[in-house]
């Protein structure tokens, strides 16, 4: 029974909005990842769970980050949160705004810290040797990067369409892979980290543009989605299914009000934007 109601959640986080990119091909090559990535954590005797993200849409109007990946980072830090696994989230400057909205809509603020690298000529946040230094001191146990742009194979980072980003982006591949943690990721498109755990071929065959944009950074997990606020919430009842005395707490704040809420708070708040 298990079984088949992960295959259900993941065929539904597969769907592919547009069929866009190849997210067919990437989730059928990635199709253990979700399974993996909830098994390591509920099977760990003391998950601590740390989570980055943040895209920033240079051309969004206004230009903004994402609501793709600080959406779904907010309910998966509510829900672990909520059954009491200690959970921690990384963003950059550029992104702050948003991230911190939607922690704040979810209601974990208080729970929920939120590392904010700098980045010039963006205010506030603090470097990235502090941010590393602070995970080392104390190891979570799993990293994940929720929709986070990763550097290509000329190590700069590039938006789909294959126009370099690095003024809005921080390196926080290098957070991603400071630690011994073990490390997932939950993408798109191709050029998120983590992406490099497909096979080269299956990227480059399916994903546009994927000589100039696909990421080089590996990880241990990777879960691809239609969207990947998709694979944030998908992972939850994936760790749900394992943990049924923790099911309620992991799941509470899916509604669909909740949901929309957050959305709402986070495009007000940021801001944000959906392209």
């Amino acid at each position: 029974m298990s079984a088949a109601r992960l295959r259900r959640i993941h065929a539904v986080m597969s769907r592919d909005p547009g069929a866009r990119r190849g997210i067919a091909a990437l989730a059928a090559a990635t199709e253990a990842g979700l399974v993996g990535l909830a098994t390591a954590i509920a099977n760990h005797r003391t998950p601590n769970i740390a989570l980055i993200t943040g895209f920033y849409m240079s051309h969004g109007e206004p230009p903004a980050c994402e609501t793709d990946g600080p959406i779904g980072t907010a309910h998966l830090a509510a829900g672990l949160a909520t059954a009491g696994i200690p959970c921690r989230i990384a963003t950059d400057a550029p992104n702050a705004g948003a991230v911190t909205a939607a922690v704040d809509a979810a209601g974990v603020t208080a729970q929920v810290a939120v590392d904010v690298v700098a980045h010039a000529p963006f205010p506030g946040g603090e470097p990235l040797p502090l941010v590393i230094a602070r995970w080392r001191a104390a190891p979570p146990s799993h990293v994940i990067a929720i929709e986070r742009c990763g550097p290509a194979a000329d190590g700069v980072h590039r938006r789909a369409d294959g126009t370099p980003m690095d003024d809005v982006n921080a390196p926080l591949h290098e957070l991603f892979h400071a630690g011994p943690w073990t490390t997932a990721a939950v993408g798109d498109g191709g050029n998120e980290l983590g992406m490099a755990a497909l096979p080269r071929g299956v990227l480059h065959d399916h994903v546009p543009n994927a000589a100039a944009i696909a990421c080089t950074v590996p990880c241990d997990h990777l879960v691809v989605a239609g969207v990947s606020n998709w694979g944030a919430q998908a992972l939850l009842c994936a760790i749900a299914i394992m943990w049924p005395d923790r099911a309620a707490a992991l799941t509470a704040n899916l509604a669909a009000d909740t949901g929309r809420r957050i959305l709402e708070q986070t495009v007000r708040h940021g801001p944000a934007v959906a392209l």
